[in-house]
C-alpha cells in the first residue's frame, strides 16, 4: 500500500525536468510538513477501499506506444526496461483529468500547487541514468503526481518516495494504490533528510534543485550507489548531476545537461 512523495521540477524545453508554467510559482510551505508515513490501516475495520480512478488505464495506448517511439527511442533511450516502464504507466491518468488528452505530449504539465509533472524523455533520461537493474532500493525525493513513482515501481519492487506538499502526497499515495502501485512506499516529510528508516538505498532520485547535494542523501547511499539530482542555483539554471559512490565512501561526479528545476524547499533553501 502507499504512503508520500515531493520536491518537483519545472525545468524548460526539453532538458530535464518539465517546463516551467510562467503563470505558477511554487509556493512556500509555512511550516515543516509533519514527518508521517500516509498509508491506511488494511486491519482497522473503518478503512475504506482504495479508490477507482475515473478512466481506462489503456485509453491511450495508441498515443502512449508513439510517445515511446517518437520522444524515447527516436533521441537516446535505449534502456529497455525503462522503455517498457515508460509504454506500461497510464500517465493519463496521474495528471489532472483536464490535462488527460495531453498526457503523451513532449511537455511538462501543471499538476496544481505550482508544481508540473515533467516531460516523457525527462522522467526516462532521469530513470536510465539510475543504470537500475531490477531489484534495487529506490528513494525518490519528490512525488509529485506520482508518475515517476510508477516509472521506477515499474523497473524495481523497492521504490520510497517523499512528498514536502501534503496535499500532492495524499493524492498521489491515492492515485498509486487505485492503480495497484502498492508496493511503493509514500510519505510526507521534507526529503532533504532522506527516509533513514530504510537505508541504505541503491539509488536516489531528486526532481528538485538544490544549491548542493544533501549530506543525508549521501550517507544513506550504499557504497557503488548513485544519486541523480539538479544541482545549481536554485532559481536559476542547474545541471543534472549523477554522483557515483565509491565502495570508500568517496564521490565521483559527472555533469550530464544543464537543466531548470524549482527549488527543492525546507532545509535545502535555509543552508
Amino acid at each position: 500500500m502507499c504512503v508520500v512523495s515531493l520536491f518537483l521540477l519545472l525545468p524548460q524545453g526539453v532538458t530535464a525536468g518539465g517546463q516551467q508554467e510562467p503563470e505558477e510559482e511554487r509556493p512556500t510551505p509555512a511550516e515543516e510538513p509533519e514527518n508521517r508515513e500516509v498509508a491506511p490501516d488494511p486491519d482497522d475495520p473503518d478503512t475504506e477501499p482504495p479508490p477507482e480512478l475515473d478512466g481506462d488505464p489503456d485509453a491511450y495506448e495508441e498515443e502512449r506506444a508513439q510517445m515511446v517511439e517518437r520522444q524515447l527511442r527516436a533521441r537516446d533511450i535505449s534502456n529497455t526496461a525503462v522503455l517498457e516502464a515508460m509504454e506500461t504507466v497510464p500517465r493519463h491518468l496521474l495528471v489532472p483529468e483536464e490535462r488527460r488528452a495531453e498526457a503523451y505530449s513532449d511537455r511538462a504539465l501543471p499538476i496544481g500547487h505550482g508544481q508540473t509533472v515533467s516531460q516523457p524523455y525527462v522522467v526516462a533520461t532521469m530513470t536510465e541514468l539510475l543504470e537500475l537493474e531490477g531489484d534495487e532500493r529506490v528513494l525518490e525525493i519528490g512525488t509529485g503526481s506520482g508518475y515517476h513513482a510508477a516509472v521506477l515501481a515499474e523497473v524495481t519492487p523497492h521504490v520510497y518516495s517523499i512528498e514536502i506538499i501534503e496535499e500532492l502526497g495524499r493524492r498521489a499515495a491515492r492515485d498509486l494504490e487505485a492503480l495497484d502501485y502498492d508496493e511503493i512506499e509514500l510519505k510526507i516529510a521534507d526529503g532533504y533528510f532522506g527516509w533513514e528508516e530504510h537505508a541504505p538505498f541503491d539509488a536516489v532520485i531528486v526532481t528538485a534543485a538544490a544549491g548542493h547535494v544533501p549530506q543525508p542523501l549521501v550517507d544513506q547511499l550504499r557504497p557503488g550507489g548513485r544519486i541523480v539530482i539538479p544541482v545549481g542555483d536554485p532559481y536559476g539554471t542547474q545541471q543534472l548531476t549523477v554522483v557515483d559512490k565509491d565502495e570508500d565512501g568517496s564521490l565521483t561526479t559527472e555533469q550530464i545537461s544543464p537543466v531548470r528545476f524549482v527549488p527543492m524547499t525546507g532545509e535545502a533553501l535555509d543552508e
